[in-house]
């Protein structure tokens, strides 16, 4: 009785080839369900927003730890609108507008609990470190877009979105009583958000003056 020959498999070389390409093509498939879907980037803008409204909930409640996770969900799907803006061509001008509108508010809204938090806490100048945190934040913003309008490209700065977005999520997952550790990193996290979004918003002022002198 003969044996049934055994199945052949590809050489090595070819299933270390053939395995990347299985996956590229399994993200395209996926990416172009997405893109057929209706899913369109204000329903991720406005599902960002809604996490961010959560996270400042959680810290209003003193749920630190939940609140962060709450923050970094909400700041990813922030990053993802206008990835899939981009990729599908279902963004408009108006959902660029919404998106950035929506970015300044989340962060502010998610401070703002936070300051209530210090403020039970009868630390007035943690309170005092997240107001000039808000206020630098919306500066490096402003500075951008007036900077922009000008005709000055300025992404310049060390406390961008992602790093105070980083900063802040750090504070609140290893806040006290965050049952995460002994920690309370909240209270130096405002004070780093603080100083970094101040020293970014002279930076950019800097830069804008020295592109707009050469002109």
């Amino acid at each position: 009785m003969s044996t049934p020959p055994a199945t052949e498999r590809p050489p090595r070389r070819e299933r270390r080839v053939i395995a990347p390409l299985a996956s590229v093509q399994g993200r395209a498939m996926m990416r172009n369900r997405l893109i057929d879907s209706r899913l369109t980037p204000n329903a991720i803008s406005l599902t960002g927003l809604a996490l961010n409204l959560l996270a400042a909930a959680l810290v209003w409640r003193q749920l630190f730890f939940l609140g962060g996770l709450a923050f970094i969900i909400g700041s990813i799907m922030d990053t993802l609108d206008g990835r899939y803006s981009r990729m599908s061509g279902k963004g408009t001008a108006f959902g660029a507008f919404l998106d950035s509108t929506l970015d300044r508010c989340e962060e502010g809204i998610v401070l703002t609990a936070v300051a209530v938090s210090f403020a039970r806490q009868h630390d007035e100048l943690a309170v005092a470190a997240v107001v000039i945190a808000v206020l630098a934040s919306l500066m490096v913003s402003y500075t951008r877009a007036r900077a922009e309008a000008l005709g000055v490209e300025c992404k310049v700065g060390i406390a961008t979105r992602a790093v105070r977005v980083v900063i802040l999520s750090i504070g609140l997952v290893f806040a006290r009583g965050a049952s995460l550790g002994h920690f309370d990193l909240l209270v130096v996290a405002v004070y780093v958000l603080a100083i970094l979004s101040t020293i970014t918003v002279l930076q950019r002022v800097v830069h804008v003056h020295g592109e707009l002198s050469r002109t």
